[in-house]
C-alpha cells in the first residue's frame, strides 16, 4: 500500500497543486487523502486508480476545509466521500496523458525554480514529489530537523514570490524545464553518490530516489534521448555501490574495485538504455557521460578498460559542457595511456579554478608521487586532506602519504 501511494503521489499532488494554485495546500490534500487511503483501502480494497482516488479525495477535503474555515456547508460524512467509483471513473477518463505528463513536470519543475538555490531545489523535490519526512531529509544532509524544515519553508516562499504559472508550457518551455530537472535530478543523485560509509545509510537512498524520478521523468518522455542517458548514467554509476568502501570504511577506487559485487541487472538495465539512446543519434552530455561508465562496467578488470575510447569521450564532453572537472577527469585517462607528466601538464592550468576542490589535489599529488616528486606530492596530499568533505576521503590521502613515507 505504502509503495502504491509513493508510486501515486507525483501525479496526484501535480493535479492538486493546478487546481488549487497552491504547494502547500496541494501537499496537505495529498497527506489528507493518503490517510484515508490507509484506513480505507485495507477494508474495501485498492481503487482502480490510486492517483484518481487520492487526487479526488484530496480535492474534496481541502475544499471541505476552505468551507469549514468559511463557515458554510461541508461536505457529505467521510462514510459517504469514500465511496468513489463512479466518481474515481469519471475523473479517470478526464486524466488524459497529456494532462498527467504536464502536471508532473509542472510538480517537478517548481521544485528546481531558478531562484532557488540548489540546496533548496533537492530539498523541496525529495519533500514535495518524493514524499521523504523532513526528518529523513535533514539526516540526509546532517543538518538537524529544525534547520531542514525552515530550508524547505523558505523554498515554499521563494516558489509562491516567483508567481509560476500554472498553465501547459509549450514545447520550447517544457524542453527547458526538462533540461532543468534532469540536472535536478543528478545532484540529487550526486548528494547520494558522493556519501562516506559513515553517513551512507542516511544519504545513499537518495541514489535510489534520484534513479526512481528518472524513470517517472522517462515514462514522461520516453523518445528523449538525454533522459535515458541521465538514467543509464545513474544505473551505471550506482551498480558500483556494494564495492566502493572496504570493510573497515575506507574508500577503493574505481581500478581495484572487485567488480563480483558490481549488481549486474542494474548495469544491464544502464546498457540497454544507453544503447537505446545512441540509436537516436542525438549525442548530449548525459549520454557521453553514460557510455563512459559503461566502458567501466564492460570491462571484466581494470586493466582491460579502453582508456583510449574514455580519452576520447572526456574530450568530446570538454567540447559539449567544458569545464576544469571534465578536463581534470580526462586527466586521469590521459595518465592511464600517455603518463603521468602530460597529465599533469593538462591539469595545471586549472588551478586557479580548483584551488578549493579535493580532486584536484588528489589527482595532482598521484601524478606527482608517480613522477618521483615526492615533496610536491605531500604539499598537494596535505592539501587534499585539508579540503576533505569526508572521512573516508581524508584517510585515503593518508595512505598515499603514508607509502611516500615508507
Amino acid at each position: 500500500m505504502h509503495a502504491a501511494l509513493a508510486g501515486a503521489r507525483p501525479r496526484a499532488v501535480g493535479a492538486l497543486l493546478r487546481y488549487f494554485r497552491d504547494l502547500d495546500t496541494a501537499e496537505e490534500a495529498f497527506q489528507e487523502a493518503s490517510l484515508r487511503a490507509l484506513t480505507h483501502w485495507p477494508r474495501q480494497g485498492p481503487p482502480r486508480d490510486p492517483a484518481a482516488w487520492l487526487i479526488l479525495v484530496g480535492r474534496n477535503v481541502a475544499l471541505d476545509a476552505g468551507r469549514r474555515s468559511r463557515r458554510e456547508t461541508p461536505l457529505p460524512p467521510d462514510e459517504v466521500l469514500s465511496d468513489l467509483d463512479d466518481a474515481e471513473a469519471a475523473l479517470t477518463e478526464r486524466l488524459d496523458e497529456s494532462h498527467y505528463r504536464d502536471d508532473i513536470l509542472r510538480l517537478l519543475f517548481i521544485c528546481c525554480h531558478p531562484d532557488l538555490p540548489a540546496t533548496q531545489q533537492i530539498a523541496l523535490a525529495l519533500r514535495i514529489v518524493s514524499g521523504l519526512s523532513v526528518r529523513r531529509i535533514a539526516r540526509a544532509f546532517l543538518v538537524g530537523e529544525t534547520a531542514m524544515e525552515q530550508r524547505i519553508t523558505r523554498a515554499k516562499a521563494r516558489v509562491a514570490q516567483a508567481r509560476v504559472p500554472f498553465e501547459a508550457p509549450g514545447p520550447v518551455e517544457r524542453a527547458e524545464r526538462v533540461a532543468a530537472v534532469a540536472a535536478m535530478l543528478y545532484l540529487v543523485f550526486n548528494e547520494g553518490y558522493s556519501a562516506d560509509r559513515e553517513s551512507s545509510p542516511a544519504r545513499a537512498p537518495l541514489c535510489d530516489e534520484a534513479i526512481r524520478l528518472g524513470r517517472l521523468l522517462l515514462r514522461l518522455f520516453p523518445a528523449e534521448p538525454e533522459i535515458m542517458g541521465l538514467v543509464a548514467l545513474m544505473l551505471l554509476q550506482h551498480a558500483r555501490a556494494a564495492a566502493r568502501f572496504s570493510p573497515d570504511g575506507s574508500v577503493v577506487l574505481l581500478d581495484a574495485q572487485d567488480r563480483r559485487l558490481w549488481d549486474g541487472r542494474m548495469i544491464a538495465e544502464g546498457l540497454a538504455l544507453l544503447d537505446k539512446a545512441m540509436r537516436h543519434r542525438a549525442p548530449g552530455p548525459y549520454q557521453v557521460q553514460a557510455a563512459i561508465a559503461a566502458l567501466h562496467a564492460r570491462s571484466p578488470a581494470a586493466e582491460e578498460t579502453d582508456w583510449a575510447q574514455i580519452d576520447r569521450l572526456y574530450a568530446t564532453l570538454e567540447i559539449m559542457q567544458g569545464s576544469p572537472v571534465v578536463t581534470l577527469n580526462r586527466a586521469v585517462a590521459v595518465a592511464k595511456l600517455r603518463g603521468p607528466a602530460e597529465a599533469l601538464a593538462l591539469i595545471e592550468p586549472l588551478a586557479p579554478r580548483l584551488s578549493g576542490y579535493f580532486y584536484f589535489f588528489g589527482v595532482k599529488g598521484a601524478l606527482l608521487s608517480q613522477l618521483g616528486r615526492s615533496d610536491e606530492a605531500r604539499t598537494a596530499f596535505d592539501r587534499a586532506i585539508a579540503l576533505a568533505t569526508t572521512a573516508a576521503e581524508a584517510a585515503h590521502i593518508r595512505q598515499h602519504l603514508d607509502r611516500l613515507r615508507g
